[in-house]
């Protein structure tokens, strides 16, 4: 089929996430855009890692995915350097790339020491180990073919995450990380509370509220007039439990509060954001500036739209991958503007208007939020990293 294509370096951002892309157009009628990578010089050596609890597996390929070398060090500090002096030796100078199945737990203190000595490292999804796996000429599963796959998708995916070491989203991280697993523990709480209750008493009713300071302590005053029961002890451990819960989560929320205002001012002066939508924003970006542009941002988090269509009828929609409590961040930025009517509200009821229904016109507000909220990110780490001022104030128009 003949064809003519033309490389474009400022392209439709909508179409996928990057710098570049391939415009090829058939019979002077149907445009695609095919994605072409931009990134600095490609690494000339490859080094997948397949991290345990006690050891990481190495190996190291080329760009043609011929196997070089492959180790085996200790999960510990000393086996960080044995695997970093390993690889300097083997390879010296040539441009290295590590590429980590991206297991945080596991791989967190081996991220950190590589990235301290200035060593470029990519986190490989689980899924795309396995598609890799799926697809290689080897049969079986073991850790030498797990590393080897995590190289092999670095080499076919190059718009792959980068790890960053920020030592302030990652404190941020842990709070909200913390805050998010005693919310769901108290939920869980609550829901013992309310079954034991009935048990109790099926008439009494504890309050729609059991965080709420009143109708705990409601509640405890109406166990204590009851008999003295192993089921009555064990609700009224319960409640101390749940008030133990709810102060825990309170001081997390004050300090999360005062971290967020001090280093992200921006992106907090998004209408409909809040602190706790910001810090979840913030401690999982990390590293803003490793996106390029915000299409690169919208991809990561999913929000990009996806082209789904045929016979010349474009079509698009939401993805259904990208990093879900980002997603679900910015989803909350959206229903406040539209439900106060905020900034954004004008915007959505103009795609309602143009014939969208309510699940593609919150699609499309969520995209424009994402735009205006990566360069709030954006500004908020040049604030705290080198001083820069933070410009203009953010709007959502």
């Amino acid at each position: 089929m003949p064809c003519r294509t033309t490389t474009l370096r400022h392209w439709p951002q909508r179409y996928c996430a990057g710098s570049r892309a391939t415009r090829v157009t058939l019979f002077g009628a149907q445009r695609i855009w095919r994605c072409e990578s931009m990134n600095e010089p490609e690494a000339a050596i490859i080094i997948g890692v397949d991290c345990h609890k006690k050891m990481q597996v190495c190996v190291a390929i080329n760009r043609q995915g011929r196997a070089l070398a492959e180790t085996i060090v200790d999960a510990t500090d000393t086996g960080h350097a044995k695997a970093l002096r390993w690889a300097q030796t083997k390879f010296g100078r040539q441009p290295t790339m590590w590429a980590i199945e991206d297991v945080r737990v596991l791989s967190r203190r081996l991220e950190f020491h590589l990235l301290d000595h200035g060593q470029v490292v990519v986190r490989v999804p689980t899924k795309l180990m396995a598609r890799t796996r799926n697809s290689s000429q080897e049969r079986g599963k073991s850790d030498r073919l797990d590393a080897t796959c995590a190289a092999m998708a670095a080499i076919r995916y190059p718009q792959l995450q980068r790890a960053h070491h920020d030592q302030t989203s990652y404190e941020l991280k842990l709070l909200v990380d913390r805050r998010r697993t005693l919310v769901e523990d108290r939920a869980s709480q609550i829901s013992r509370i309310r079954w034991r209750i009935h048990e109790i008493d099926p008439e009494f009713r504890c309050g729609p509220y059991l965080t709420c300071d009143k109708h705990r302590v409601h509640l405890r005053d109406f166990l204590l007039t009851q008999q003295p029961t192993v089921l009555t002890r064990i609700t009224l451990a319960e409640v101390e439990d749940l008030a133990r819960l709810t102060r825990e989560i309170r001081e997390l929320e004050k300090e999360i509060r005062a971290r967020i205002t001090a280093i992200a001012p921006n992106t907090l002066a998004v209408p409909g954001c809040g602190y706790l939508s910001a810090a979840r924003l913030v401690a999982e970006a990390a590293n803003v500036t490793r996106f390029r542009t915000e299409a690169q941002f919208a991809m990561h988090v999913g929000l990009a739209p996806i082209p789904h269509y045929s016979a010349n009828q474009p079509r698009f929609r939401a993805g259904h991958s990208g990093h879900r409590a980002m997603r679900s961040a910015i989803h909350k930025v959206a229903v406040a503007q539209i439900r106060s009517s905020g900034v954004g509200r004008p915007y959505y009821d103009r795609r309602l208007e143009s014939g969208d229904n309510k699940p593609a016109a919150l699609r499309a507000l969520r995209r424009k939020i994402t735009r205006v909220l990566f360069n709030a990110l954006r500004r908020d780490y040049l604030l705290r990293t080198v001083g820069q001022p933070t410009g203009v104030p953010v709007a959502s128009g």
